[in-house]
């Protein structure tokens, strides 16, 4: 079984993805507007260009998302996208690149469980939490 985060977005969908793939080095794998789709005829003139789903592959994950059909999107709440690294330095630069424009929750720092641990929610609406594994 794979877990993979899925994020809805209210038509910022594309913009958030290519962020993400600068920011945190992956490659986005797919990219369908509903335009493409099969379901073009269905969807409204002002939203043909709006992702219906794409794919961001970042190490060995996944990360998809699309932008929410009309009236459906809901402000994402009750979660974070959590981000783990092995380096102190490189949890820093992705956690100061995502709160770029956005809103820091709690500062990057150091934490009783974690030698850099911080919470932020970026420029799209997503919330992440950043955390680095003590050394062994």
């Amino acid at each position: 079984m794979k877990l993979n985060t899925y994020l809805s977005f209210n038509d910022e969908c594309e913009a958030a993805f290519k962020f993400y793939e600068q920011c945190l080095g992956g490659k986005i794998e797919s990219m369908m507007t509903f335009g493409e789709s099969p379901m073009a005829d269905q969807t409204p003139p002002e939203k043909l260009d709006k992702i219906m789903h794409v794919s961001l592959i970042v190490g060995d994950t996944v990360l998809m998302g699309s932008d929410a059909p009309p009236n459906y999107f809901e402000k994402p709440q009750g979660f974070s996208v959590s981000l783990v690294f092995d380096d102190p330095v490189e949890a820093e630069r992705i956690f100061n690149a995502l709160a770029e424009n956005g809103t820091v929750r709690m500062p990057i720092q150091e934490t009783f469980w974690s030698p850099r641990f911080g919470m932020l929610t970026d420029r799209f609406g997503t919330p992440w939490m950043i955390n680095c594994e003590p050394a062994a």
